[in-house]
């Protein structure tokens, strides 16, 4: 064979990958020797005069075993190939981290700053001790964070340099001088291919500061606490009975515990959790977390119609193991089931209402026998313009506009009074000026949008036009979830997580707050919307204790009304709240899906009818400038516009 053939000056000096050898089959043994066969024990070519050594061995022909090591470094590089994609979406997502990080270090620097400039020069110790707190715990998560990135360089340097070598390998000539050479190559590869890297995020980006000026004389010495957790998405888990199974109307419970990097539990609070439970047409379902402050929290939901839905826990935007769950929730009974289906509270218990205002079913119906008071809808499920995903927070301005947050889709949309879509404004994020969930929005009367953002955990102010302009409450909030604008101009925050509401003024500047958790007349259980009346009086919506509470503005309590049922008067956790010019006051009733309207007494009135179009988990609600009440009808999507008459 031809390419068993040697020139009398061939050399039988080992060549390199990239050169061809003066014969590219000769044996290694045996000087002027061609091998023309291949010991598989030993792993080596034979000549003829190597056969003898090797007799018990097996033996395959020359060009068919450089063919099969070619086919397994072939196979071998495709595999660490396919790698690649891998490697470079975790690099690319640990580096947004990292961004995500130092972004928030410089925001909390920010704040570190702005706060100290209004506070007395012996203040500035323990401002130099809270920032080199601030480098510290910076400097720690940014070393994991730093080093994961430079193992994903690394790995994908030696993975793209042993790719190219090995392809420069199989684009020459396969010969005998070249075996060794190949061989350590896919050795190399072998390695390559299961090569332990780093691809999971092995740290967080958060960074938070808390501020409280209360109290300063007596607790300067602890002022500010630089808040982080070391929990990890990948390795935090939830348990409990509610991850598969609940009863509708009925609370369900998830306990989350977190995990840092390693596996081990994590023993302070403040992590980033997000929770929503949703059907397969994407409506969310409403519930509240809460933190015990150990590494571990709960998360309680109501679901209020049977079917299949699913659960997703989230930890720093990324699901914790096993998320999305999936859940079965099914009724009580068939008695309670009619009920629940939207039977008429005035079946057990009378009550006056208007002749346009007749509760009706919540059943969707072909025909529209009975007129209800429905003007129009708007929206569907989606990401455009005039669409929404979980919309929760409503408002409408004076200059006949209708603004809506679209907490999912991490915007606000606004409308004319006519339902005609004008413009929107936000994008994603956790820096000032970004939104991650905006639930609240209300209109000041300077014409500036106040949001509040549940998860990054402070209040946006921005123009009429969308543009940013500051954020407020930003080391105080754990978690607001509506805003409103009393008489004075002053932003009444409702924070859902801390049970507390707010008072601030437009620079940001705390006034009072008020409430903590609990079933007391002062205490809330996961709090929503507020409202003004014209005695500047504010109104707040208690969620799990299924009532209506009325305040002064320095926090005492005027009136209670409410309890948990399905009667006139009765909430299964009330969520949007409005007051029209009369004093009335009208309440979006989430678990029994109906709006109920009271005076201001407390005493019940009557219910807008939506028996055409059923609420499914209404969350806002406003009067608009021309007299309607709009609600945002989170579980199907959009808003409606109702007659109501004062």
């Amino acid at each position: 064979m031809e390419a068993h053939q040697h020139s009398p000056d061939s050399s039988s000096e080992e060549c390199t990958v990239l050169e061809a050898p003066p014969g590219k089959n000769a044996c290694p043994q045996h000087a002027g020797k061609v091998a023309d066969l291949y010991c598989s024990a030993c792993e080596c070519a034979l000549c003829e005069d190597c056969v003898s050594e090797h007799e018990e061995h097996t033996k395959v022909d020359l060009s068919q075993a450089l063919e099969q090591h070619r086919s397994s470094l072939q196979e071998k590089l495709g595999t660490v190939q396919n790698r690649l994609p891998q490697i470079s979406d975790a690099l690319s997502f640990v580096k947004e981290i990292l961004q995500q990080l130092t972004n928030q270090r410089a925001s909390i620097e920010e704040d570190i700053q702005s706060s100290f400039e209004d506070l007395h020069k012996q203040l500035d110790v323990r401002k130099s001790v809270l920032l080199m707190e601030l480098e510290v715990t910076y400097g720690l998560k940014q070393k994991v964070l730093q080093a994961q990135v430079d193992s994903l360089i690394r790995g994908e340097g030696d993975i793209t340099a042993s790719c190219t070598q090995s392809e420069e390998a199989l684009a020459g000539e396969a010969c005998v001088a070249s075996l060794q050479a190949e061989r350590e190559l896919q050795e190399r590869l072998g390695e390559l291919a299961c090569l332990g890297l780093p691809c999971l995020p092995e740290e967080n980006d958060q960074l938070d500061l808390v501020m409280e000026t209360d109290g300063l004389r007596k607790s300067i010495h602890n002022l500010g606490t630089i808040v982080t957790t070391s929990a990890v998405a990948s390795q935090s888990e939830a348990m409990g009975a509610g991850l598969e199974q609940c009863i509708v109307g009925h609370p369900a419970s998830v306990t989350i515990v977190t995990r840092d990097k390693s596996g081990g539990a994590c023993k302070s609070g403040n992590a980033i959790l997000s929770a929503e439970v949703f059907t397969p047409d994407g409506s969310i379902v409403d519930g509240e977390i809460v933190d015990h402050k150990n590494g571990t929290y709960e998360f309680v939901y109501i679901v209020p119609k049977e079917g299949d839905f699913s659960l997703a826990l989230r930890l720093y935007d990324q699901h914790i193991k096993g998320s999305p769950f999936k859940l079965t929730v099914s009724r009580v009974s068939e008695t309670e089931g009619a009920k629940r289906r939207g039977k008429s509270p005035g079946q057990k218990k009378k009550g006056s209402k208007r002749a346009s205002s007749a509760l009706g079913t919540p059943r969707r119906k072909t025909q529209n026998p009975i007129e209800d008071d429905l003007i129009f809808r708007i929206g569907t499920k989606g990401r455009n313009k005039g669409e929404f995903t979980n919309l929760q927070g409503v408002a409408a301005s004076s200059s006949g506009r209708i603004l809506i947050a679209d907490s999912n889709n991490q915007c606000v949309q606004i409308f004319s009074n006519e339902g005609e879509f004008k413009s929107r404004f936000g994008m994603r994020g956790r820096s000032p000026g970004q939104l991650q969930r905006p639930t609240g929005v209300a209109v000041h009367p300077s014409g500036d949008i106040i949001i509040a953002d549940y998860d990054n955990k402070w209040v946006s102010i921005f123009s009429c036009e969308g543009k940013f302009k500051a954020k407020l409450g930003s080391g105080r909030l754990m978690g607001p979830k509506g805003v409103s604008v009393d008489q004075n101009g002053h932003v009444i925050v409702v924070d859902n997580k801390a049970c507390t509401v707010f008072i601030f003024q437009l620079t940001g500047k705390l006034i009072t707050k008020f409430g903590s958790r609990g079933n007391g007349d002062k205490q809330f259980a996961g709090p929503h919307f507020a409202a003004v009346n014209k005695n500047n009086e504010i109104i707040v919506t208690d969620f799990h204790n299924h009532s209506v509470k009325v305040f002064t503005p320095e926090g005492e309590l005027v009136l209670k009304f409410g309890s948990n049922g399905e009667g006139n008067g009765q909430f299964n956790a009330p969520t949007g709240v409005a007051v029209d010019i009369n004093g009335n006051i009208i309440v979006a009733d989430w678990g029994n899906s109906r709006i109920q309207v009271f005076d201001g007494s407390g005493s019940f009135l009557s219910y807008i009818n939506t028996s055409a179009d059923p609420l499914y988990g209404p969350q806002g609600l406003a009067l608009t400038s021309d007299g309607h009440v709009v609600v945002a009808d989170s579980g199907n999507h959009c808003f409606k516009v109702y007659r109501y008459l004062q």
